[in-house]
């Protein structure tokens, strides 16, 4: 069989450098001709000395050129680009046919859409192409007919849980019932949001079973993560909000879960190791190894499950609300999130005012029709500044 293409958006990030790790082990499977980053240029630098990539991109000029003179002293002839239309650059001029999108945050949205309407496989794990411009997504995934295949531990447990039709009449949902995303609650699931004022940008970012960036741990622990998350599956799976749910389960074992109108119940099970849904996705309809521990259930002592607390985890309360609302809130939510968090990590915004930004903002722009990427992007720099703004003055 040909090698797989493979071009890579955010390759320095925990996806990333995971989706390396599995290409690694199968250089008859994947060759990998495009990779992105942004500020981690001896890394990137690393990656394309091993993997040898036709295109690389980078933030920024400064950023390009130290890049091209790392690459020039190992005599590699990768083409460094830089800046958000090189990432596109990076989709549609590497020769790839398998696109992981893995950049955090709105910045991931443009190449991903790019990607979506070229026909590309699309393994997508940047939460914000759906979360922000769910509907122009799907149309453009229709349009490109290639294939979208989650790469979210939760996403991709479902899929792999649903009928093998499911995806293809979604329209007729062939006895599905609701989906179940399982949430590990994060490090303060068994702490009152009373006794969580003071918490710092490293607890928040300790979390107990996963091993991610900073930014997504801090949403895990405020379980905005989970609520962009119930927003994605609302655009992949296509049901209703109201049959979608969110159980937590501390030992992320179970990574989600599918209720059938008969009463089963199917479960996708596993390490939590983002190596397996990455190496499902890039080998479906294929199985291949992950490097992954096999899981020994006779050493588990016990699988809990309990229903979130709304009042505990406002952020949670925020995203079913703007889900419900649509059109452009889920947008601001991102956004006003987005905004929020880097002011937790970096400049001493409260950990509890997280949810107090993005309420602000959910309240200050109402929602309006999703109809254009234009709109969306315009949707959220205005969030942001509504973010920054209300950040100001808060911390006045």
């Amino acid at each position: 069989m040909p090698l797989k293409q493979l071009a890579i958006l955010g390759s320095t990030g925990s996806i990333g450098v995971n989706t390396l790790d599995v290409i690694r082990a199968h250089p008859d499977r994947f060759k990998v001709v495009a990779l992105t980053a942004a500020k981690q240029i001896e890394r990137l630098a690393e990656q394309c000395i091993e993997f040898k990539p036709a295109i690389a991109v980078v933030a920024d000029a400064d950023g390009a050129a130290q890049l091209s003179q790392l690459l020039q002293e190992k005599k590699i002839s990768t083409q460094v680009l830089y800046g958000p239309e090189a990432l596109v650059s990076a989709v549609i001029e590497s020769g790839c046919d398998t696109v992981m999108a893995a950049i955090v945050g709105a910045a991931g949205l443009v190449p991903t859409l790019a990607a979506a309407k070229a026909g590309k496989r699309v393994l997508l794990a940047n939460k914000e192409a759906l979360v922000m411009s769910g509907n122009l997504f799907m149309q453009a995934m229709k349009a490109g007919g290639g294939e979208l295949l989650p790469i979210d531990s939760e996403h991709n447990a479902i899929f792999q849980c649903l009928p093998d039709r499911f995806t293809k009449t979604p329209s007729v949902h062939l006895g599905v019932e609701e989906l179940w995303l399982t949430a590990s609650g994060g490090p303060f699931r068994d702490r009152p949001l009373t006794d969580l004022a003071g918490i710092t940008p490293d607890q928040a970012c300790a979390h107990p079973n996963w091993v991610m960036g900073r930014k997504i741990s801090v949403d895990s622990a405020t379980m905005m993560n989970k609520g962009l998350e119930v927003i994605e599956a609302f655009w992949l799976f296509g049901l209703p909000l109201e049959k979608i749910k969110v159980l937590i389960h501390p030992q992320s074992v179970v990574h989600s879960m599918v209720r059938y109108r008969d009463g089963s119940v199917l479960a996708q099970m596993g390490q939590p190791d983002m190596r397996t849904p990455i190496a499902y996705g890039l080998a479906w309809p294929e199985r291949i190894d992950a490097g992954v521990a096999p899981l020994n259930l006779t050493q588990l002592s016990s699988l809990s499950f309990t229903e979130p607390n709304f009042d505990q985890f406002p952020c949670l309360s925020l995203a079913f609300a703007a889900a419900k609302a649509g059109g452009t809130a889920p947008a601001v939510l991102n956004a006003a999130n987005e905004v929020a968090v880097a002011a937790f990590l970096g400049d001493g915004l409260p950990y509890l005012s997280i949810p107090k930004v993005v309420e602000h903002c959910l309240n200050a722009l109402p929602s309006a029709p999703a109809d254009s990427l234009e709109v969306i992007l315009g949707v959220d720099a205005q969030a942001r500044q509504a973010a920054n703004q209300f950040i100001r003055n808060i911390q006045k």
